[in-house]
């Protein structure tokens, strides 16, 4: 059991670190992909900004995974005892 506790409390650790920047990169991304949309023909464009709003949302919901890390650690290291 010390062995998953510990694999998740790693795993808490690369969440902090890597999925901040990541999530930080997603958003400034689906601005640029929304910008970029505006360029577009009047056909083409709705599609970039549909995929502008899904890279959007995948990096709020990273946030929102980050945000929530230490709480899912802590719950999931609960069940295992």
């Amino acid at each position: 059991m010390a062995y998953v506790e510990t694999l998740l409390s790693s795993w808490l650790e690369i969440l902090k670190a890597a999925g901040t920047t990541i999530s930080l990169l997603l958003i400034v991304a689906a601005g640029l992909l929304y910008g970029a949309a505006q360029l577009q023909p009047g056909e083409t464009r709705g599609k970039w900004q549909s995929l502008a709003m899904g890279v959007f949302v995948g990096g709020v919901l990273i946030a929102a995974i980050i945000g929530a890390a230490e709480l899912i650690q802590e719950v999931a290291s609960n069940l295992l005892k």
